[in-house]
């Protein structure tokens, strides 16, 4: 392993790999601060270790410590890096969190097999040909790797068909409809419908077995009392796109404006389902985890 990779995670215990961009981008301080170390306490419960990752002074960190969670929540000018940014975040020394696509990167190279985190990148409304190096990931990347589907500002139907084209399995975890981020509802299928974390460890062993690259896309739906209406949520998603393009903000600024702006005008409440899912989906890995290291 490079000296630019730092492991810090046991070799002896089942490991569920967490983003860092959350904590960086996705929440304000101090809800991401608490998040990020109420995340790895729900993993630690379970008998699992949480392997939070991210960039500090240009090296990635596979399994950070509070007190490198902590400078990665509060630190100023910190970098939003996605696989593409890796080489020159260790280059220029940056710190920063890492999204879906690089931490799925990392947890590869570090031998993890599940990795949890909030909703997945995908493809733009109104804009099909802007899409998320989150996917390409999904499609090269062997991993579990558990979501409350796709952020509900995405164009989620061509986000199924993208995946679909590129051989990413999604399967349902207790739903058999593809969750929508806030929502637990979308009206789209998933491809199977599952009930327990030994069936999810069926699919990715047949998946290993068989020799497939792709990673496998558990989608969990949001926790019934946080949820909100799939219906209330279209216009505050309207209203924030429109924002954004009245304020020429595109590109990697995008996703995290929209974020805030559809929390802010449903007054918290996207943010708590947020929080919700979050907690959700790292207790969900935590049991795969679990179920696949004990065959």
């Amino acid at each position: 392993m490079s000296d630019l990779i730092h492991l810090n995670i046991p070799q002896d215990r089942p490991v569920v790999a967490l983003e860092s961009a959350l904590i960086t981008h996705g929440l304000p301080y101090p809800h991401n601060l608490e998040t990020a170390h109420r995340l790895e306490a729900l993993v630690r419960v379970q008998g699992v270790f949480p392997a939070t990752i991210g960039v500090l002074d240009g090296r990635v960190i596979v399994g950070c410590t509070p007190a490198q969670i902590e400078r990665l929540a509060t630190a100023p000018d910190v970098h939003k890096i996605s696989k593409r940014d890796l080489p020159l975040a260790l280059a220029q020394g940056w710190t920063g969190g890492t999204t879906v696509a690089a931490t799925l990167w990392a947890a590869a190279r570090a031998g993890i097999s599940v990795f949890a985190t909030g909703g997945i990148g995908g493809v733009h409304r109104g804009q099909p040909f802007d899409i998320s190096a989150d996917l390409p990931e999904l499609a090269r990347t062997p991993m579990i790797v558990v979501c409350a589907g796709a952020k509900a500002i995405l164009d989620l139907p061509l986000t199924l068909e993208w995946l679909e084209t590129h051989g990413v399995p999604v399967i349902g975890y207790q739903t058999a409809e593809f969750p929508a981020f806030y929502s637990r509802e979308s009206g789209l299928p998933v491809d199977l419908s599952v009930a327990t974390p030994a069936e999810v460890v069926r699919v990715y062993l047949s998946q290993r077995e068989l020799g497939l690259s792709t990673a496998l896309l558990v989608a969990a739906p949001c926790p019934l009392e946080a949820a909100l209406p799939r219906a209330a949520l279209e216009e505050p998603i309207q209203r924030a796109l429109a924002l954004a393009a009245a304020q020429g903000i595109t590109g990697r600024a995008i996703t995290p404006f929209l974020l805030s702006q559809v929390s802010t005008i449903t007054g918290g409440q996207a943010m708590q389902a947020n929080l919700a899912l979050l907690e959700h989906n790292a207790s969900i890995a935590a049991q795969i985890t679990q179920a696949l290291w004990q065959g």
